[in-house]
């Protein structure tokens, strides 16, 4: 952004509103066409994204995608046929080289500088430390009303408040530090605003990691400035550039995946019943619904060969696209796919990807929804949705969640 540019930051805007999925947002339920196409184009040419709302000079170009669970999971487990890199063309315009665009072995050294961070051994001293106060502290805020948005004011806010900790930012930044985030993936609807919040965040985290190199503390951010790949410290850039990835991928995943569970069981009574009455189901009933509505539905690659999948044969440098949410529904793999049934047989789904790039972050999106499902629970006797609501739903093509949850309940 040059001094002449406007400081798009500083106009009045929505950041929630930004957040909703342009990228074919509307859409509420894609799974009878992705039923077909398992069926008749299990590998089809062609995007699912609505190309008519990307800003200019961001049209996709040949596309194909990979609908079946089994075709699916092979392009993720094949990082030399389906290599990431293409992403530093995509989302790397904003968050610069890193890892999620990275192979191995670059990527592999990349990731083990943080994976500690996020084991489960970690997770279990955040939890009471402060995951599980953050999310109380939010349901304070609404608990004597009866009527509460579990969207607007809990799963949106909270991961980002978790993550904004981990990382070691000062509390009174987390409102700010959540807003570039949003804007920094809202990149497809406005890239002007998308490079804005780039650029903020790096100025934003100079500060942090200069402080950090002079006084490190118990943070991530801390690990990332003393680490060191083949004996040399990581460059202020490829520091900013892990940030920008862990941050909006820490507030994205949970806030939707927590939101959607909700939402599947307020629409399905006995399951929340069954849920309230037996909080052991609260562990079947996350993968049941990450499952059926994986907070993001499509994870892109890019062949580094002529490659054959179901029949169809993709050029080198094809952009092949897992669906992830399609791959979640196959009826070779799950009986009546499109039900909700916490009591189904728990077999590993694509939610979380798999392969190499299998999310770094999936425990800690376990560990945030457990602690949401069991709060609001505990919280708010009498949950149910709003019936005055104007028809809350899931919906959304790339990412998929209720932009609304209104609910009713019994005020504290």
């Amino acid at each position: 952004m040059s001094n002449s540019d406007p400081d798009v930051s500083t106009e009045p805007h929505d950041p929630f509103a930004a957040f909703d999925d342009v990228m074919g947002g509307s859409v509420r339920n894609p799974y009878p066409d992705f039923a077909e196409k398992r069926r008749n184009e299990p590998v089809w040419k062609g995007t699912l994204i609505n190309t008519d709302l990307l800003p200019a000079g961001m049209e996709p170009g040949d596309e194909w995608v990979v609908f079946r669970f089994d075709d699916c999971s092979r392009v993720l487990r094949d990082p030399k046929t389906f290599t990431s890199t293409g992403y530093d063309d995509t989302i790397g315009v904003v968050m610069g080289h890193m890892i999620l665009g990275m192979d191995d072995p670059e990527h592999r050294r990349h990731r083990n500088l943080v994976s500690e961070a996020f084991r489960e051994r970690s997770l279990a001293r955040w939890e009471p430390e402060f995951v599980a106060p953050i999310c109380h502290e939010l349901i304070s805020r609404f608990a004597a009303r009866g009527e509460a948005d579990l969207v607007r004011e809990l799963t949106f806010e909270f991961p980002a408040r978790v993550i904004s900790r981990i990382l070691g930012l000062p509390e009174e930044d987390f409102a700010q530090f959540q807003r570039w985030s949003i804007e920094l993936i809202s990149l497809a609807s406005d890239i002007e605003r998308g490079l804005a919040a780039s650029a903020s965040l790096r100025d934003y985290f100079a500060d942090i990691v200069a402080q950090r190199r002079r006084q490190p503390r118990e943070d991530v951010i801390s690990d990332l400035v003393q680490a060191e790949i083949d004996g040399e410290k990581l460059s202020d850039e490829a520091i900013y550039s892990f940030l920008r990835v862990l941050l909006p991928a820490g507030v994205e995943t949970t806030y939707r995946s927590s939101g959607n569970l909700l939402y599947l069981l307020l629409s399905h009574p006995e399951q929340l019943a069954a849920v309230t009455a037996d909080r052991s189901l609260v562990p079947q009933a996350i993968e049941e619904a990450l499952r059926i509505e994986p907070p993001l539905a499509m994870i892109n690659r890019t062949a580094t060969r002529e490659v054959d999948i179901a029949g169809t044969s993709i050029p080198a440098g094809g952009s092949v696209s897992t669906c992830l949410a399609s791959a979640n529904h196959d009826e070779t793999r799950w009986n009546d796919p499109d039900r909700f049934d916490i009591f189904r047989p728990a077999i590993p789904h694509l939610a979380f990807a798999h392969g190499p790039h299998m999310c770094l972050g999936m425990h800690l999106a376990r560990l945030e929804t457990k602690v949401a499902v069991n709060a609001v629970l505990d919280r708010l006797p009498g949950l149910r949705l709003d019936p005055g609501a104007h028809d809350p739903h899931i919906k959304g093509v790339v990412f998929r969640s209720p932009n609304a949850l209104p609910v009713l309940f019994q005020p504290a």
